[in-house]
Formats: structure tokens, C-alpha cells, sequence
């Protein structure tokens, strides 16, 4: 089945996470820097782009005396620069062929160039990779209808990557330092707010080391220092582009050659931020929602699979220790989501054998995403085998049998029976009744542990109740409303689903956003998702209508 199915562990596994120096605790870096390997392969990047970038904005910060506590800010600014950007990867792919293909450029010079070259380059990428009467078709729309929807999106990633900062818990100025990193020091960024110093210093710094890094990687030292000239009193701080000029090779100095992981992970400054077992399930939950985003058929997804595999680690009979492991592998079983383009995840139809090599890179994605942290790397052995399946006819490595673990069998039970409630590009949903059916097929044919399908449905069974009262006074309507339309589905399209005039369906959405204090579709998305209405079938989201 194309996306219904995640499975395991490798077998003598250890389970949970790492205990470490802190009590079982774990370090907020961490999970940042895991994310951020994801979001290296969002942009076609090497991983580790982000964490090199990270040690330049260190450097850099050093060098112009900033203290532990103004440096905190750079290293968490430059980790979470580019966060958001997936977020609407569905209008990127919609658009543009292949987000991730798209977003690669961002580092050429003819865009860094701006102006109309890269106006030009934009729009001869529209519908790229489809047929020439598609890519017609596709460029007409986006004339008419489409520029309006791709207009601001940049501004909206700072706005997300803001919320997520907030989210995480850190401060005040991390959260502003974010939502101000695509500021131009001449004023034409984004949003388009602040120019020159009344722009974050941290901000400065991030956005400068990010383009710093891929110079580097391509051009050595003299490209580094050709950037800053080009970039000086435009894009970039011309203080800080002096700096580079005069002291490139000492920011950049081993920067092929080190170990970013350890040296980030070691170098955040100022006092670590430590997270409790509770604030780490909360942290985890926060990425995978964010994570999530990325499509709008997967929205909610992980933090429903962790919930159901861990009712049914529950039901037979597993210690709370490993419910809890077993419910943040949930959390982080899509990460490697990031690293897939969605020309892919939002196809409507087969895909081909191309496309499928790529789905089937996702657990190995995951798997080096967490392998990286030694809180996280416990999970990776659960989640690395998340689509193999018992008869060894699952992906990436086949394995079958004892090779795969109890946690590895719940995990995928899990996942084949959320996904089954949920649309997918290529099929509705499946009722509750009719995914139950199918998972349980998939245990009579040897794929899934029969025992494990029936804690999970168990679980399932549990977990469905109905709720009458909608988040933000939402009606029933609004709730339905709210579901397709971050589902993507434009309003014409709501309104033909809903059997009503795309006018009243307009004024649901107008209704909605005006509730909700949300001005664009993923801002609704994570609502929705936040506030338990998606996935539809998520034990505490139904809303009763």
C-alpha cells in the first residue's frame, strides 16, 4: 500500500533515549540540531549545511564581541533560520514541479542577485518537470490567479519560524531574531519591516553565515569574500561584510573538515537549555506538527500514530518506560519526510519507479536525522525499519521476521491504521470500520503482527470519542470548513465538496480565519492540528456534527 505502513526495530534494539549527564534529561540543541538535518535536505543541501552555518555565525558573533547570552541568540537564530520554509511545499510543488529542486537555488548567485534575471528564472520554473500543455496551463493560472497565493509566502515562513521559537520555549529575542532573518539590510526583504541596524544583530549574522557556508562549500575562501562584497549594504550588514573581507579565512578555517554535530552541540553558549521529560514529549510534538506541515495529507499524523502506539504498548502490557520511547518514536518516525520533494507526496496518481525510490528514503532519512544525537539516536533503530514488514517485503533494507521488534511491529501497526483514516492524494479516507478491515488483512497475509493489529485496534476503539464544543467557537460547518481547506482544497473546490455556493464557502473561511486569528492556509493547518481537529480519525479530535 503506497504510504499506509510504518514498521520497526532492529531486533535487540535498546529502547528509550539516551540518559546522558543530565538525569535522563535532554538537551533542546539536540532536537533542533536533528531538525535541522531535515531541513539541510528540504533545500537540497549536504547535511550539516545548517549546523556549519551555525559554527560561522559563531565565529562571527565572536568577532564582533557579542556576549554568551547575545551569542545564544545567534546559535539558536541560525539553526532555526530556515525552519518554516516547508511549510507550504505543497503550493511550492504545486507551482514550481519540485519544492525541494526550487528551494536549491536559493543560493545562486543569479538570485542573489535579485532584480529581473531572477524574476525571469522564477517564472520559467513554473510547472517544471510536467508537460509542455500542462506547464501552459499551469503558467496561465498562475498569471491570473496563482501569484497571489505564492505573494508573501516567504514573509510567512518568518512568521511560522517565529511561532515555533515561542513553541520551544525560548526567548523573546530568539523569537525575534527569527522572524526578522530575511530582512535586508537595504529594506527590500521580508516582511519588509526593517532595514539596516534596527534589524536583530543575530539576524544579521544568521542570514549572512547561511549564504557564508554554500560560498565557502563552493568557492573556497575567495568565494566567501566575493559574497560579502556583493552583499555589502544590500542584502548584508556592510560592517559585517567588511569583517568577512579582512577575517574570511579565519571564519571559515576547517569548516570541510569538522565535526559540525559535536562542535555545535558543544558550543552552545551561555547556559544549556535542558528539557524535562516532559518538556521533551512537548518538543518533539511541536517538530513533528511542523514537520508535518509539509504536506497537507499528512497534517497531525505523527502525533496520532505516537499517541495510538502508545495506548496499545499499554494494552500489552509494556512498561511505562518504553510507552513513553515508543510514543516519541511516533513523534519523529516522519522526519525524513523533509527530505522527499512533494511532486511526490501530493501526487494524485501512481507513482513511478523513480518516485518510489524516493518514499523509500524516508526511513533512511529519519534514521541519519536521529543517529546524529545521543538523546535521539535510541529511537533510530524503531524508526529506521518503519516500512519493513514481516514476510520481508517491506523497504528500505527487506528484513523480516525476529529482525523486527516489538516496538518496530506496534510502530507500524499504528501507522497503516491512522494513515487509513486519512486522505491521500491518490484515495479518501477510510472509515473507521474499513480501516480496521484493511489492517487486519494485512496481518492475515503475514505483513503485520497479528497480535500487535489487535492492541492497536484496540486501542483505536478506545480512543474514539466525540466531542460537541469546536476550538475558537467554531461551528460544525466551520470545523468541516477548516479540515478541507487545510487539506489544500481551494474554495471552489470546499464548496463543491460541500454542496454549497462558493460564495458561502468563502464566508466560512473568511469566518474561519477571523476566529482562528490566521491570515493564510498553513497558518489554519497548524490550528487544526494543534487544536486536535486533524487527522480526522485522532481519538481526542472528532468534532460531532
Amino acid at each position: 500500500m503506497r504510504g499506509e505502513g510504518d514498521d520497526g526495530t532492529e531486533g535487540n534494539a535498546e529502547w528509550g533515549m539516551a540518559e546522558g549527564s543530565s538525569n535522563g534529561r535532554v538537551r533542546l540543541a539536540e532536537l533542533v540540531g536533528a531538525l535541522s538535518l531535515g531541513v539541510d535536505l528540504g533545500f537540497g543541501q549536504p547535511m550539516e549545511h545548517v549546523l556549519r552555518q551555525c559554527l560561522v555565525a559563531l565565529r562571527l558573533a565572536e568577532r564582533v564581541g557579542l556576549d554568551d547570552q547575545a551569542r545564544s541568540v545567534v546559535y539558536y537564530t541560525a539553526l532555526l533560520i530556515n525552519v518554516g520554509c516547508h511549510s507550504d511545499a505543497h503550493e511550492q510543488a504545486k507551482w514550481f514541479g519540485d519544492d525541494i529542486e526550487m528551494k536549491s537555488h536559493k543560493y545562486d548567485a543569479l538570485f542573489l542577485a535579485g532584480g529581473l534575471r531572477a524574476a525571469v528564472a522564477g517564472i520559467r520554473s513554473i510547472g517544471s518537470g510536467r508537460p509542455p500543455l500542462h506547464r501552459f496551463r499551469v503558467g496561465l493560472e498562475f498569471v491570473l490567479s496563482g501569484h497571489r497565493e505564492v505573494d508573501g509566502m516567504i514573509a510567512a515562513h518568518s512568521r511560522l519560524a517565529r511561532a515555533f521559537a515561542e513553541q520551544l520555549g525560548l526567548s523573546r529575542a530568539v523569537a525575534d531574531a527569527v522572524g526578522s532573518a530575511y530582512e535586508h539590510w537595504d529594506g527590500r526583504g521580508w516582511p519588509g519591516v526593517l532595514s539596516g541596524a534596527e534589524i536583530p544583530i543575530a539576524s544579521r549574522i544568521a542570514s549572512l553565515a547561511e549564504y557564508v557556508e554554500v560560498a565557502h562549500r563552493v568557492g573556497g575562501v575567495r568565494g566567501v569574500v566575493a559574497l560579502a562584497e556583493r552583499g555589502s549594504g544590500k542584502q548584508f550588514d556592510p560592517a559585517l561584510c567588511t569583517l568577512l573581507g579582512e577575517q574570511g579565512q579565519g571564519v571559515v578555517e576547517g569548516l570541510d573538515s569538522t565535526r559540525a554535530w559535536e562542535r555545535v552541540i558543544g558550543q552552545e553558549p551561555a547556559l544549556t537549555v535542558v528539557l524535562s521529560e516532559e518538556q521533551c514529549d512537548s518538543a518533539l510534538l511541536a517538530i513533528a506538527n511542523f514537520i508535518d506541515l509539509k504536506s497537507p495529507y499528512m497534517l497531525g499524523h505523527s502525533g496520532a500514530v505516537a499517541e495510538l502506539s502508545a495506548a496499545a504498548g499499554n494494552a500489552l502490557g509494556l512498561e511505562a518506560f518504553d510507552v513513553r520511547s515508543l510514543r516519541r518514536a511516533g513523534l519523529v518516525h516522519a522526519f525524513g519526510r523533509l527530505g522527499v520533494s512533494n511532486s511526490i507526496w501530493d501526487k494524485p496518481g501512481p507513482l513511478g519507479v523513480g518516485e518510489w525510490e524516493r518514499v523509500r528514503m524516508q526511513p533512511y532519512f529519519t534514521d541519519r536525522m536521529l543517529r546524529q544525537s545521543a538523546a535521539l539516536s535510541p529511537l533510530a533503530p524503531i524508526v529506521a525499519q518503519c516500512r519493513e514488514r514481516l514476510d520481508g517485503s517491506g523497504y528500505p533494507s527487506g528484513i523480516s521476521g525476529a529482525s523486527i521488534s516489538r516496538a518496530g511491529r506496534i510502530l507500524a501497526a499504528a501507522d497503516v491504521y491512522q494513515a487509513l483514516l486519512e486522505e491521500r492524494p491518490h484515495r479518501a479516507a477510510r472509515t473507521a470500520e474499513e480501516a480496521a478491515r484493511v489492517t487486519r488483512d494485512e496481518a492475515r497475509s503475514g505483513r503485520l503482527d497479528h497480535e500487535v493489529v489487535e492492541a492497536v485496534l484496540s486501542a483505536a476503539g478506545h480512543r474514539a470519542r466525540q466531542r460537541r464544543d469546536g476550538p475558537a467557537g467554531l461551528t460544525a460547518r466551520e470545523v468541516e470548513v477548516l479540515r478541507l481547506l487545510a487539506r489544500g482544497l481551494s474554495t471552489k473546490e470546499i464548496a463543491k465538496r460541500l454542496a454549497v455556493a462558493p460564495k458561502t464557502a468563502a464566508n466560512h473561511i473568511e469566518h474561519i480565519y477571523s476566529k482562528i486569528n490566521a491570515k493564510n492556509r498553513v497558518a489554519a493547518s497548524l490550528f487544526a492540528v494543534e487544536h486536535g481537529l486533524l487527522p480526522e480519525g485522532r481519538g481526542t479530535a472528532p468534532f460531532e456534527k
